[in-house]
C-alpha cells in the first residue's frame, strides 16, 4: 500500500503541468461593425466569422477551451460612433479586447483611447500608413490584414524586376472614408526613391478623360484606384488614343473585392463590349493571394449557411469570405494564443501591452493558411498579379505572386515577359552613312561643332541679359507645381488628418 500511495503522487506530479495547461478566463471583447450591408466588412458579413471561431476556440478539450468570450455587438458608423460607444461602455467596465473599427478616420480615435487604456485592439482595417506608427498613440493596435504599405510591396518588386521608373496614381476621392486615397498613399509612401506624381478624381464630377491621359505621357505605369465603371472609361480612352499598345503599363488595384474598388470587369453588354476586351488586354490587377485548403472551404460553407440562416437574404454577396470576413475570424485565434502565453507566465488578462506583444512577430495557421505578423504588428501580405492571358476570350489568370513575409516575387507559368516589356520606349538610332566626301569623320565633325557652339555662345550672349530673369522665375514657378503635386498625397496623410481629430 505504502508503495501504491507513492506512486499515486508521482503520477499526480506528473499530470499537473497538463492539469494545469488549459487557462480559465472570461473575456469581454467589443465588436464594433457597421449595420449598413454597404460595407464590406458589415456586421451581417463578419459576424458569423466571429462566432465561428469562438466555437472553434471552445470546444471541448481545446487548448483555448477555458477561454470564455462574452462577445458584445456595436454599430459603427465610420465617423465618431465607435468612440461614443466605447466611452459609454466605459463608464461601467471597460473590454478586454476589442475587435474593429475598420474605417481609418473612426478606428483612429478608438485605437488612440485603447491605447491610453492598455486594451488590445485587433482590427482587418485601419490599413493607411499613418497607423504604422506604433510607438505612442497606436501602441495597442494589431492590424490581422495586409495594410496599404504591404500591398504596395508587390508594386515596388515589380517595378525593380522590370527596371520601371516613374508611375502616375490615379485615384477616386471620396473626400469621406477616402479608401482609394488611402490605398495609393500607401504606394506613394513606400516608392519615394522612384518618380511618382498623383491625380486626383473627385466623386462628384465629370470624369476628363483627356486631361487624365494628358499626364500619363512622362510615366511609363499607370495605377488606378477607382471604381469599376471609371476605370473602364479610362481605358476606353486610352485604347482610343492607342495608349494600350504596349508603351504604357495599366494597373488596378482590387483588395475588398467591393464595388468601390475597380474589379477588373470589361463586360456591359454594350456597343463598347468589343473595344473594352482589347483595352483590358492591358489591365492588370493587383489582388489578394487566395489559397485553398479544405478547412477554409467548409469556412466558406458555413458562413454562406450562417447568412442564410439569419435572413440577409438581400445583402448581396454576404456570404461570400473577403479579407474582413478572414481577417477578423483569424484576430480571435490570435488573441487566445496571445492570452494563453501571456497567463502561462503569469500575467492577467488586464495586461493589455504584454498580450500584445505576444501577438507580434509570430507566425500562427488562420483559417485560409499561415498568417505571418510582423514585428510591428501588422500582417505580412500576400498578393496576386492578374493579368489577361486570352485576349478572345477575355480571360484573366494570375501570372505572378509575391509573398511578403520573405520578399519573393514569384513568376507562374502563365507569365508573359513581352506583356509586360515596355515598347518604343528607347528605340535604338539608326546608323547615319558617311557623307564627308573624304574628309575624315573626326575632322568634321569638329567642324560642324565648332560652328554650330560658335553661335549659340553669339545668341546666348545677347539673350542673356533680356532673358535671365524671366527664365530663373519660370523655373521657380514650374519647380513650385512640381513640388505641389509630389507632395499632394503627404500633405493630407493619414497622420496629420487623425492628429487634427
Amino acid at each position: 500500500m505504502p508503495f501504491l500511495g507513492a506512486l499515486c503522487v508521482y503520477f499526480l506530479i506528473g499530470l499537473r503541468p497538463v492539469m494545469t495547461n488549459n487557462i480559465t478566463e472570461d473575456i469581454d471583447v467589443l465588436v464594433f461593425l457597421p449595420q449598413n450591408n454597404s460595407y464590406p466588412f458589415s456586421h451581417a458579413r463578419v459576424a458569423p466569422a466571429i462566432l465561428y471561431a469562438q466555437q472553434r476556440l471552445q470546444a471541448e478539450g481545446g487548448q483555448y477551451s477555458g477561454i470564455h468570450f462574452n462577445i458584445h455587438f456595436e454599430n459603427s458608423d465610420c465617423v465618431n460612433g465607435a468612440l461614443f460607444l466605447l466611452l459609454d461602455r466605459s463608464c461601467g467596465q471597460k473590454p478586454d479586447l476589442i475587435l474593429g473599427p475598420v474605417c481609418e478616420y473612426e478606428a483612429a480615435a478608438v485605437v488612440r483611447m485603447a491605447s491610453h487604456w492598455d486594451i488590445p485592439v485587433i482590427s482587418a482595417g485601419a490599413l493607411a500608413a499613418g497607423f504604422s506608427n506604433k510607438n505612442t498613440e497606436f501602441s495597442q493596435l494589431t492590424r490581422i490584414a495586409p495594410s496599404y504599405v504591404k500591398m504596395a510591396e508587390t508594386f515596388t518588386a515589380m517595378f525593380e524586376h522590370f527596371t520601371w521608373r516613374s508611375a502616375l496614381l490615379l485615384f477616386e476621392d471620396d473626400k469621406q472614408e477616402r479608401n482609394c486615397y488611402f490605398t495609393l498613399e500607401g504606394v506613394y509612401h513606400l516608392m519615394a526613391d522612384f518618380n511618382i506624381k498623383s491625380y486626383a478624381v473627385s466623386m462628384e464630377e465629370r470624369l476628363d478623360t483627356d486631361d487624365i491621359l494628358q499626364n500619363i505621357h512622362d510615366t511609363e505605369v499607370v495605377i488606378m484606384c477607382m471604381g469599376a465603371d471609371r476605370i473602364r472609361e479610362v481605358m476606353l480612352a486610352a485604347h482610343r488614343r492607342r495608349l494600350t499598345n504596349g508603351s504604357y503599363m495599366f494597373f488596378n488595384v482590387e483588395l475588398f473585392n467591393a464595388s468601390s474598388y475597380g474589379n477588373g470587369s470589361w463586360k456591359r453588354g454594350d456597343k463598347y463590349d468589343s473595344d473594352a476586351r482589347q483595352a483590358y488586354a492591358s489591365l492588370n490587377t493587383v489582388t489578394l493571394l487566395r489559397t485553398v485548403k479544405p478547412e477554409f472551404e467548409k469556412f466558406s460553407v458555413e458562413m454562406k449557411k450562417s447568412v442564410e440562416k439569419s435572413g440577409f437574404h438581400g445583402c448581396k454577396d454576404c456570404g461570400s469570405v473577403n479579407m474582413f470576413v478572414e481577417g477578423f475570424h483569424d484576430a480571435m485565434l490570435l488573441y487566445a494564443i496571445a492570452l494563453h502565453e501571456a497567463m502561462k507566465n503569469g500575467y492577467s488578462k488586464k495586461n493589455g501591452t504584454e498580450i500584445t506583444s505576444h501577438m507580434w512577430n509570430r507566425t500562427f495557421e488562420g483559417i485560409a493558411g499561415q498568417v505571418s505578423m510582423d514585428v510591428n504588428g501588422d500582417r505580412n501580405g500576400d498578393f496576386s498579379l492578374m493579368a489577361m492571358t486570352n485576349v478572345d476570350a477575355g480571360t484573366y489568370e494570375v501570372v505572378a505572386n509575391y509573398f511578403g513575409g520573405n520578399g519573393t516575387f514569384q513568376l507562374l507559368p502563365a507569365f508573359n515577359a513581352e506583356h509586360f516589356t515596355l515598347r518604343g520606349r528607347h528605340k535604338a538610332q539608326p546608323e547615319v552613312p558617311d557623307k564627308s566626301c573624304g574628309l575624315g569623320v573626326s575632322a568634321l565633325t569638329g567642324v560642324i561643332v565648332g560652328a554650330v557652339l560658335g553661335t549659340a555662345l553669339l545668341i546666348a550672349f545677347y539673350l542673356f541679359r533680356k532673358n535671365y530673369r524671366i527664365t530663373i522665375e519660370r523655373r521657380t514657378q514650374g519647380e513650385e507645381c512640381d513640388t505641389g503635386k509630389h507632395r499632394q498625397l503627404r500633405e493630407d496623410s493619414i497622420r496629420s488628418n487623425f492628429s487634427a481629430a
